[in-house]
């Protein structure tokens, strides 16, 4: 396939499907991953197509995000639907876990709802750990540098510290869920501690309200596959295909 034939299906291909990550294309041009790289590169210089992290998405593409709001400004989004979600999250904890709880509004609400006093709990968020420790819970606290908007300890310190441990359960916040980006987060420090968590974690669970499916942003720190989802409501039944879901609202 000629250059200018092969750069012409990838913008059709990303048109049709509004989003497409370097894998997705490998498998549907038959190109090397560095030579669409390049082509991605090319026809986001020539205003074609708009270049992402791992991929892409198309000039028109809605669902695309790359804003981060203050925790402040979360706190007051959805606010009951992420109280139903805390408190069965929290019910999941068995005394023997040992649990990686990710910083977020959600995965803070949830702490309100812990009573396990037996489970040891880590934590990348700040508000997190002063939480758990005024609620009397073995608690510790990741290092690394903090992210002022969402009040989270980040980094490469934070990678290497989550490497030494092994949890039983996980507690992941994230910004968006879709089909072929999976899990999303704007941040990709963020996101590479998201992976690491995930990564050494026998059971990752990711509290999301029902505004987080359908909704893209720049760094994929999860397969959708990777994680159960607990929601309060799913928008599309097709995610059940994929993976396992909790929702909360048929309680």
């Amino acid at each position: 396939m000629l250059s200018e034939e092969r750069r012409n299906a990838i913008v059709s291909y990303i048109d049709k499907n509004g989003t497409a990550t370097v894998q997705d294309l490998v498998d549907v041009i038959d190109a090397s991953a560095a030579t669409i790289r390049r082509d991605l590169l090319m026809l986001h210089n020539e205003n074609r197509i708009v270049k992402v992290f791992g991929g892409a998405t198309s000039l028109d593409y809605k669902e695309m995000s790359s804003a981060e709001p203050s925790v402040g400004d979360k706190m007051t989004l959805n606010t009951r639907e992420k109280e139903l979600i805390a408190e069965y999250a929290a019910s999941l904890i068995s005394d023997d876990d040992f649990v990686y709880i990710d910083s977020g509004t959600t995965t803070l609400c949830m702490i309100n709802y812990i009573t396990n006093s037996k489970a040891v709990y880590v934590t990348n968020g700040i508000v997190h750990a002063k939480r758990l420790i005024e609620r009397g819970y073995s608690t510790m606290i990741i290092g690394g540098k903090v992210k002022p908007t969402t009040e989270a300890v980040i980094g490469s310190r934070s990678v290497e510290e989550l490497a030494r441990f092994n949890f039983t359960k996980s507690f992941m916040g994230t910004n968006g869920i879709t089909e072929r980006a999976g899990f999303t987060t704007p941040d990709e420090e963020e996101a590479l501690v998201k992976s690491e968590a995930i990564k050494h974690t026998l059971q990752s669970y990711v509290l999301a309200d029902h505004s987080k499916f359908g909704v893209v942003t720049p760094v994929t720190f999860a397969n959708i596959w990777d994680c159960c989802i607990i929601t309060d409501t799913v928008p599309d039944k097709n995610y059940a295909d994929l993976t396992m879901i909790k929702s909360v609202s048929q309680q």
